[in-house]
């Protein structure tokens, strides 16, 4: 088996014990199952290449030097911080707010229950909760195999003061640390917030940035439904050092299928998280 941290966990649904490597994606053999995406190994290769296809596009480079190259980042640096997908399960207490609600969107993927939206200033929120983490438990009750309603119900009847929630942090997104060249960019293009393109020799591209995947968060903050040129702003506006993650384009438009791009915009969280 390939090097990394392994643990085991009982899932019944899936005939005992499983061995989770925590890894930033999965185990692709599994997918089909744990995202309920119908797919041949042919097209999880194709779509989930760990290196882009000869024909993506690389465009020219504006400049070269230091600012291309990979350096050290220290564990200090507040976006990596911020950015953090810790490996594991966590636990989670939160309540509802004055309205009764708790702030959230989930969806259910197969046997598992994932986070749609976070709404801003909402309980959700303010406990850290991201778009993308994986609720496992609501309240000592496994979600396996719960339906969309099922989950909103179980938050719906919790008690008003105390929600237990079991989470997995955003499996399927990954994050990569990038510094500004002496013009002040990293070396992506990006439209309607995928990566298009990459700078050749560009630090995006030295530390292992990939096209075809969606930006979900800048040193943390997430952007999801913001347009293009807000994107920009939080880029020109962030430090040299910057953690961008990431989420491959065809997961990213199944979580979020069925959803307007005018609700992630105006509802989701884009606060920049404390640390």
């Amino acid at each position: 088996r390939p090097a990394g941290t392994y643990q085991n966990f009982y899932r019944p649904h899936l005939g005992g014990y499983i061995s989770w490597h925590f890894s930033l994606y999965p185990n692709l053999q599994e997918l089909s199952e744990y995202m309920g995406l119908s797919l041949s190994s042919e097209e999880v290769q194709r779509n989930l290449a760990l290196v882009p296809v000869a024909d993506n596009q690389v465009a020219v480079p504006c400049c070269t030097g230091v600012g291309a190259m990979v350096r050290p980042v220290t564990g200090l640096d507040v976006g990596i911080r911020r950015a953090e997908i810790r490996p594991g399960l966590r636990e989670v207490v939160l309540c509802k707010d004055q309205e009764g609600k708790v702030g959230l969107r989930v969806k259910d993927i197969d046997n598992g229950v994932f986070i749609q939206l976070v709404q801003a200033n909402s309980p959700a929120a303010l406990v850290g909760l991201r778009f993308g983490d994986q609720i496992l438990q609501i309240n000592g009750q496994n979600c396996a195999g719960w339906k969309m309603d099922k989950a909103h119900k179980a938050l719906k009847a919790a008690a008003e003061y105390r929600i237990e929630l079991v989470v997995r942090d955003r499996p399927f997104q990954r994050t990569i640390t990038m510094h500004k060249d002496s013009s002040g960019h990293v070396g992506f293009i990006f439209k309607s917030g995928i990566i298009t393109s990459l700078v050749k020799d560009g630090s995006a591209a030295r530390n292992g940035m990939l096209t075809d995947h969606y930006i979900c968060e800048i040193n943390g903050q997430n952007i999801i439904g913001l347009k293009d040129a807000q994107i920009k702003d939080i880029l020109t506006t962030s430090p040299n050092t910057m953690t961008i993650t990431i989420m491959p384009k065809f997961i990213f438009e199944h979580m979020i299928k069925k959803m307007s791009g005018g609700l992630l915009r105006s509802a989701m969280d884009h606060s920049v998280p404390e640390v």
